[in-house]
């Protein structure tokens, strides 16, 4: 099925993860908290009909997959790191679309409390 007729999404929502990722030496070398969501378009209707995990996307093989990256990742950029991510989901599951937001929970950045973010997608992302 070509990615622009896929209408039907899996979304991982709030995964935390721990990793060495940041510009600054201390960020990669202590580590810190980070937060992904992720949408993964598929054609959910065969796993609707059969009731088989078999039949669609197993988003615990994600999480998994995820977790373990980030216990080994060491690199400076967000950008960086949600490319490993993309690659990451396109080899488990081909190239579906596939789109992500990965935050940095606590920017070292002074006066500011927010959240830093990077949005990809990939295959069109799920629209």
């Amino acid at each position: 099925m070509s990615s622009d007729r896929i209408t039907d999404q899996i979304v991982v929502r709030g995964l935390r993860l721990w990793a060495h990722v940041g510009v600054l030496a201390h960020e990669r070398e202590r580590g810190q908290w980070f937060e992904v969501d992720l949408t993964l378009g598929a054609d959910l209707g065969a796993a609707a009909t059969s009731d088989q995990l078999s039949d669609t996307c197993d988003y615990s093989r994600l999480i998994t997959a995820l977790q373990q990256q980030a216990s080994q990742i060491c690199c400076q950029t967000l950008e960086h790191w949600s490319e490993q991510m993309l690659d990451l989901a396109e080899t488990l599951y081909g190239p579906v679309p596939v789109q992500l937001e990965l935050r940095k929970c606590k920017a070292p950045v002074s006066g500011f409390s927010g959240v830093v973010a990077v949005r990809r997608s990939r295959h069109g992302g799920p629209g």
